[in-house]
């Protein structure tokens, strides 16, 4: 069967179509000689560029995210069909007028999944304010992780004495609670954010850090220990250490070398001297660790 003004028949050219669809020009018209179908590519993107558009719908269930077109400079929003997972469309940025004005084009939207931004809320609020908004799976368990976790690093001090882990006790675990008082401080007495991040010259981002926790106690951390290529030869330091607290690093490498140790100079230098305040207290603080390095 063929259309009018046609070379082609319709089911040929319904194949064309839908393998235009599929791959475009370059590689459609390759897939196509397979099929025995001989046909340039020019002729494959004009038979995929008189395919009508489909027409839209309005979803009755969408979902708003944003995703980065060059990271940190620019990002976009894309909207898709929550129960078809189909692509609707993309916004040019990712702030709140855009999506207001496109869920205005789009009335009859009852549900809207969304990530915990609030520029989206307001848009959803301001555009569609009998909308459902609701908090997509993957955030939510995103955001429940973060919970718990920095629910354990809160409680650090507690379960780092009954698993016997030392607490950083440098010069920083005096500062947290000193700057923690400064920053509560200057809040208490109804400064912003960023005027106590210029007044005591830190970062806004370690200021806001400063202000979410409740009590000083939960800026201290139980310091992160690594593996090592250390590990297996710490025995063997602790004991000639031991011996002779005065044995020069470069000689306790050659030793563990000889052991078996593929690493290099370095490792067993800063697992044994990173930190020391005496002569002899490098071994008693690191080589006890899991590994320092």
């Amino acid at each position: 069967m063929l259309d009018r003004y046609q070379r082609h028949t319709t089911r040929l050219t319904r194949q064309v179509k839908a393998v235009g669809e599929e791959l475009a020009g370059r590689a459609g018209a390759r897939l196509l000689a397979i099929l025995a179908v001989s046909l340039s590519r020019h002729t494959a993107l004009r038979a995929l560029l008189r395919m009508p558009l489909p027409t839209g719908r309005v979803p009755r269930v969408v979902g708003v995210d944003d995703f980065a077109l060059r990271r940190r400079h620019r990002y976009a929003t894309v909207i898709i069909d929550a129960e078809t997972h189909e692509r609707i469309d993309v916004l040019p940025d990712r702030t709140a007028d855009p999506l207001e004005a496109w869920l205005h084009e789009h009335p009859g939207i009852e549900v809207v999944c969304r990530d915990g931004s609030a520029t989206y809320a307001e848009a959803i609020r301001r555009a569609l304010p009998d909308a459902v908004q609701v908090g997509d799976r993957w955030h939510l368990w995103k955001n429940l992780c973060e919970a718990a976790l920095s629910e354990v690093k809160a409680h650090s001090t507690c379960w780092a004495t009954v698993l016997d882990a030392p607490i950083y006790d440098g010069p920083r675990a005096q500062d947290h609670p000193r700057r923690w008082h400064q920053v509560h401080g200057l809040l208490n007495q109804g400064v912003g954010l960023l005027e106590c991040a210029r007044r005591l010259q830190l970062a806004l981002n370690t200021v806001k850090r400063y202000a979410r926790a409740d009590r000083p106690e939960r800026m201290l951390r139980v310091p992160k220990y690594r593996a090592s290529l250390v590990d297996p030869y710490r025995e063997h330091l602790r004991k000639r250490r031991t011996e002779d607290p005065g044995a020069p690093v470069l000689h306790l490498f050659e030793e563990i070398k000889a052991l078996g140790f593929t690493g290099c100079l370095n490792l067993p230098h800063k697992y044994i001297n990173q930190g020391r305040r005496t002569p002899s207290a490098a071994i008693s603080r690191h080589v006890d660790s899991p590994g320092y390095c």
